[in-house]
C-alpha cells in the first residue's frame, strides 16, 4: 500500500538493502496456516460472480487453492512463467522509492506475517492474505501485470515531481478498490475488495457507494477514506484499457493540469461523471451518526 509521504529510511534489522526479508515460510504455525485457510475458504464462497474473471484465473494458474500459507519460493516461480513477477517478502509497509523501484522491476513486495484468528475481518495492516490472495492472482494477466509495471516507473517519477498524493489514488482507486465492467455485470479486482468478506459484498449489493466511470484525471483528484467501507468505486472499461490509459498518457502535463485543483472531496458527484449508482450514502451517515 502506498504512503503519502516519501520517507528516506534504513532498512530495519535483518532486512536487505532492498527492505526485503526471507519468508521464513517454514516457521508458520499450524494457527497460521489455519487462519489462510479460513480466509481462503470464506473469500471462496463469495467470489464466483463477484471476482472479475482474471482474478478468477489468477487463482488458478497459481494453485492457490492448495492449503496452507503459500511458499513465495513455488508462487514466484509459477508467476514467473506466466508474466515475469515474482513475490519478495518484506516487513511491513516500505519507503515510497522502494517501493515503486521493486514495482518497476517486477517484484511485488508482500508482508510475510498473517493475522491472529480474532482479526479475520479486519486488520490495519496489509497481511500476507491481503498482500497474496488480494494482489497476486491479478499479476498471472499479462495486461494487470503491466499495468503494475508501468505503475511502478510512474512512481519513481512521481515522487520526483512532487505528485505522490495524486498517483496514490490512482493505486487506491484501481488496485486496491477497483471495479471491471464484463459481459454479466460489474466485478470487483481491487485487492481491499476480493480479500474483504464484507466488502465483497457492499462493493456490488449496497445502494450506499456511488459507482462511478474511470477517468484518469478525475480518479487523481478525488479524496478516499482508509478507515472503512469506500463511499467512491471507479468502474473501468477493461484491463485493455486501463493499461492502454497508463502506458499512453503523459503524466507530468496531467499533474501540471490538476496540481492547483482543488480535491474533489469523497462521495461527490460531478456533472460530466459516468454514474452507474448514485449512491445514498446511507452507511457512511450511519456510521457518522454513532
Amino acid at each position: 500500500m502506498i504512503q503519502e509521504t516519501h520517507v528516506l529510511a534504513c532498512p530495519p534489522d535483518g532486512a536487505a538493502a532492498d527492505w526485503t526479508i526471507p519468508q521464513n515460510w517454514e516457521a508458520y504455525s499450524a494457527q497460521d496456516h489455519k487462519v489462510w485457510d479460513t480466509l481462503f475458504e470464506r473469500q471462496m464462497k463469495l467470489l464466483p460472480g463477484r471476482a472479475a474473471q482474471a482474478y478468477l484465473n489468477g487463482l488458478e494458474a497459481l494453485r492457490l487453492s492448495e492449503a496452507g500459507i503459500p511458499n513465495f519460493e513455488e508462487l514466484s516461480e509459477r508467476l514467473m512463467k506466466l508474466t515475469g513477477w515474482q513475490v519478495v517478502a518484506v516487513p511491513g509497509l516500505v519507503p515510497d522509492d522502494v517501493f515503486f523501484d521493486h514495482m518497476a522491476n517486477r517484484r511485488f513486495v508482500a508482508g510475510n506475517f498473517i493475522r491472529r484468528p480474532d482479526q479475520l475481518d479486519y486488520i490495519q495492516e496489509p497481511d500476507v492474505f491481503h498482500d497474496v490472495f488480494g494482489h497476486v492472482p491479478m499479476l498471472a494477466d499479462p495486461r494487470f501485470a503491466d499495468y503494475l509495471e508501468a505503475y511502478g516507473r510512474g512512481g519513481l517519477r512521481a515522487l520526483d515531481l512532487g505528485m505522490l498524493k495524486q498517483l496514490g489514488r490512482l493505486y487506491w482507486y484501481t488496485v486496491e478498490f477497483g471495479l471491471v465492467r464484463e459481459a454479466e455485470g460489474l466485478r470487483i479486482y481491487g485487492s481491499g475488495i476480493v480479500s474483504s468478506a464484507a466488502e465483497s459484498r457492499f462493493a456490488l449489493d449496497s445502494d450506499s457507494p456511488n459507482r462511478i466511470g474511470f477517468d484518469l484525471r478525475r480518479v487523481m483528484r478525488t479524496d478516499y477514506r482508509i478507515d472503512d467501507f469506500q463511499q467512491n468505486y471507479f468502474v473501468i472499461d477493461s484491463f485493455d484499457d486501463l493499461l492502454r490509459q497508463t502506458v499512453e498518457t503523459d503524466f507530468a502535463p496531467l499533474y501540471d493540469s490538476i496540481r492547483d485543483l482543488p480535491d474533489i472531496p469523497i462521495a461527490t458527484i460531478l456533472p460530466g461523471d459516468e454514474v452507474m449508482t448514485n449512491g445514498t450514502q446511507e452507511y457512511a451517515r450511519a456510521k457518522a451518526a454513532e
